[in-house]
């Protein structure tokens, strides 16, 4: 069945259907789901798609809006709305301290870091609580893009006091192995997850559109002392992740 068929308002727009803009986003959501309108393909210019519904250029507009919000379809200026292509989504376990590297090479993806910051700071208000900084004291700190297999995954801010890590500089790929090769590496952490609307500068950066849904991580990791050795504040895409844990009586 062709897009245009696909459209036509016989069988799935009707008076009792709720507001016409939500049952054309369903069919379009349908039609992105089996197939008929496939990753990358563009979907027809608004005045086009109004012609085929029998809808209004406003109820089409809001549908398309909808559609975008939700990271189905993205618009490109000067070229049109097209279906995005579907992220895999990625299973994280909530019960082992595993670092992004980690996680990733199990699955046989290979992992690379944009920097956006790297370097030896005066720590925050939190960071110098959180990390029992010492007045005067200051942190390193990393933050970067993670990507897996070629696409942006996550967004990682690391605090950490400088007896742990000295030079953030000698990070080059994973953090977690760095600090096991000085017998530092954290044994346990806590972990506090809040769903969050991705904010424009961050929607850039993770390649997906301004309000979309992620996941905020805020994470303190603990060394065999009991010292905490790590604040970790991570932005994940939502349409990537899906966080799993294993529960038993």
């Amino acid at each position: 069945m062709s897009a245009v068929e696909f459209l036509r308002p016989n069988g799935w727009l009707s008076e009792s259907g709720g507001p016409r803009y939500v049952q054309l986003k369903r069919r379009l959501e349908e039609g992105i789901g089996s197939g008929v309108l496939p990753p990358n393909s563009s979907l027809p210019p608004e005045r086009e798609l109004a012609g085929i519904t029998k809808l209004s250029r406003v109820t089409v507009r809001k549908a398309i809006h909808e559609l975008v919000r939700d990271g189905l379809v993205e618009q490109r200026q000067g070229s049109g709305t097209f279906v995005r292509d579907a992220v895999a989504r990625m299973e994280q376990s909530l019960t082992q301290l595993t670092s992004f590297t980690e996680d990733m090479a199990r699955r046989g993806m290979e992992t690379r870091s944009k920097w956006l910051e790297r370097g030896v700071f005066a720590p925050t208000e939190k960071e110098a609580r959180t990390l029992d900084l010492a007045e005067g004291d200051e942190v390193a700190r990393i933050y970067r893009l993670r990507e897996a297999g070629g696409r942006p995954m996550a967004l990682e801010r690391a605090s950490l006091p400088l007896d742990i890590l000295p030079n953030p500089l000698e990070i080059k790929t994973s953090l977690y192995e760095v600090l096991a090769a000085r017998g530092l590496r954290p044994v346990r952490a806590v972990q506090r997850i809040s769903a969050v609307n991705i904010e424009a500068r961050e929607a850039e950066l993770l390649g997906v559109v301004e309000g979309a849904a992620g996941l905020s991580i805020e994470r303190i990791s603990y060394l065999e002392s009991g010292r905490v050795a790590e604040l970790t504040r991570s932005l994940y895409r939502g349409d990537a992740y899906d966080f799993v844990a294993d529960l038993q009586l």
